[in-house]
């Protein structure tokens, strides 16, 4: 199951270069339920997503590196790239930010995973999170893929 908020960011932190990060591309075979493949640096993934804003199912499964790029010709709508940091948080949370690239350059968001619903509502992120995107259906990444 996966629990996560979304937010905007405009004002990317100083230091973002320090934190681990990944580059993404992915693209999507379905968008409901959600089918997505991912190339997250040498790994290729697809991904089963249910329905839902806050909290869904998802499920996982490799993909070889030849299936990746048979499924990549068939995507709905536009592939997406962007840069991934990991930035830890004080309470034990992983803050996921995405600097996207190419049609969606300029586009800033971050995600954060909880390990329940009410820690999820509980949360107050740092001070250079943005609005609240959680449950904006425009940002969520399938819909993004049509822009």
């Amino acid at each position: 199951m996966e629990i996560e908020r979304k937010f905007l960011v405009t004002h990317i932190p100083d230091n973002i270069e320090s934190y681990p990060h990944s580059e993404i591309e992915q693209g999507y075979l379905c968008m409901e339920p959600v089918v997505r493949i991912r190339k997250k640096d040498n790994d290729y993934i697809l991904t089963y997503k249910s329905k839902g804003l806050l909290k869904r199912s998802e499920h996982e499964f490799p993909l070889s590196k030849q299936a990746y790029e048979h499924m990549l010709t068939k995507i709905d709508g536009n592939k997406i790239t962007k840069t991934r940091y990991r930035i830890p948080t004080d309470h034990e949370l992983t803050i996921e930010l995405d600097v996207f690239h190419e049609n969606l350059e300029g586009l800033v968001m971050a995600e954060v995973e909880f390990p329940s619903e009410e820690d999820a509502l509980e949360y107050e992120g740092p001070d250079w999170f943005e609005d609240e995107v959680t449950f904006d259906r425009r940002y969520q990444n399938n819909n993004l893929a049509n822009k």
